[in-house]
């Protein structure tokens, strides 16, 4: 039953993720504009200078906002990679549980000593 639960979660989150990837690619290409514009400000020495990158920096910050619904692409990719962990999680403690030869032994062991 767990295992069902991951594959919804991981299934709905897939797609949260493949329909926000348009959104997730510009919010990168306007933040870096807006990075390398905001660097350029700093450096810049005339006034003119400033106003244009300040005016430049403005509209990639505009663009930058305007792909806001890519935070929630990068949450699902988030949630993908925790349903992910966890499916490999549960199925790796059994897996270990079965290649320790004295598990069984340390079992038997406590019961005859207890009696």
């Amino acid at each position: 039953m767990k295992k069902l639960g991951l594959m919804i979660a991981g299934g709905v989150a897939a797609i949260v993720l493949i329909s926000n990837l348009g959104p997730m690619v510009g919010l990168a290409v306007s933040a870096a504009i807006l990075y390398f514009v905001f660097k350029q400000f700093l450096k810049a020495e005339s006034t003119l200078a400033k106003v244009g990158y300040g005016v430049l920096g403005f509209i990639a910050f505009m663009a930058t906002a305007s792909n806001f619904p890519a935070i929630l692409g990068l949450a699902a990719a988030y949630v993908l990679y925790l349903v992910y962990k966890k499916w490999n999680e549960s199925s790796s403690i059994v897996k270990e549980e079965e290649k320790d030869p004295f598990a069984n032994f340390e079992k038997q062991w406590a019961e005859l000593k207890q009696n």
